[in-house]
């Protein structure tokens, strides 16, 4: 069965996330209640998302480093592809309930109350926000976790929403018009939708078994050409990936009178080289005879395709 250590830090920061989402939740209702301003509240809205995804996230992670059993031999991993694109549902959600609240204040706009106090308070938030996501993206690419870049994504958002309402109410005080107020919670409203959707397109993506990016696939073309020695080429190499996993094979050609125990040896070659360049990679090489060779795609050890 597969098995793939995932360092403890994911689940560590997974779970940080929960305080740390009720927290900024907190402090950007508060400078709304401050203010009345309905931009600030569709702000404060989006982080009540963030709190409901932060659980999500948390809970799947640990679901997903589960190791492999009889139902699930290649692992939990995928798990994590699915809190991926709830967590991108939400980010819409919350787009539509800003578009919902700032619809009615475009009728009746008013000036908001308190307007210091309440962006200090906002900008604190945003402030905490942005540390965060810098945090989660940054270990949950590192770490191939969809779920914890997939939330550091979705707190980003909340930052550069944070960001536009703080410029804008500002704009709003200096110069009077209130209106301002409502109409640019909608424009970071379709913000949110967009960062949504990339979250979703992204994530369904690793459900659908997504092939290796491009440059890691080119690694292991490389590899293959300096550690195939022995062997006559390689052919219908295929991948994919699995949230923190990676599933490699491909058909290994070596001469007709080879024997198993060389072969064997160039396999294992192959299979230390190619997790040199990626530790969580899972490989099946399918030994085959030089007559074998008219089947399917060719490969040749330099990794062109023929």
């Amino acid at each position: 069965m597969v098995s793939v250590r995932v360092d403890p830090i994911v689940e560590r920061l997974a779970f940080w996330g929960i305080p740390v989402s009720f927290g900024v939740m907190g402090l950007k209702l508060l400078a709304w209640w401050v203010t009345g301003s309905v931009a600030l509240l569709s702000d404060g809205l989006e982080s009540t998302v963030n709190v409901v995804a932060a659980f999500i996230a948390y809970f799947v992670i640990r679901y997903a480093q589960r190791p492999a059993d009889e139902d699930h031999q290649f692992g939990h991993y995928k798990a994590e592809y699915i809190s991926a694109v709830i967590e991108g549902v939400l980010i819409v959600v919350a787009a539509l309930l800003i578009i919902q609240e700032a619809w009615g204040a475009l009728f009746s706009p008013k000036l908001l109350d308190a307007p210091v106090l309440g962006l200090a308070i906002n900008g604190l938030a945003a402030l905490v926000n942005s540390g965060w996501a810098t945090l989660l993206i940054r270990v949950g690419k590192a770490h191939r976790s969809p779920a914890l870049t997939a939330d550091g994504h979705h707190v980003m958002s909340d930052v550069v929403t944070s960001a536009g309402v703080f410029a804008g109410l500002i704009l709003a005080v200096m110069t009077g018009y209130a209106i301002l107020d409502p109409v640019l919670a909608i424009l970071v409203a379709c913000n949110i939708l967009f960062q949504g959707y990339r979250v979703i397109s992204q994530s369904v993506g690793g459900l659908m078994d997504r092939a290796l990016e491009p440059d890691e696939e080119a690694a292991v073309r490389e590899a293959i050409t300096t550690h195939s020695e022995g062997a006559l080429g390689v052919h219908d190499l295929k991948s994919r990936r699995a949230g923190a996993a990676a599933f490699i094979d491909f058909h290994l050609v070596v001469p007709a009178g080879m024997s198993v125990d060389q072969a064997h040896r160039i396999c294992d070659r192959l299979e230390d080289a190619i997790k040199t360049i990626i530790p969580e990679a899972t490989l099946a090489i399918h030994v085959e005879p030089e007559g074998e060779r008219a089947h399917g795609q060719k490969v040749d050890v330099e990794g062109t395709d023929k």
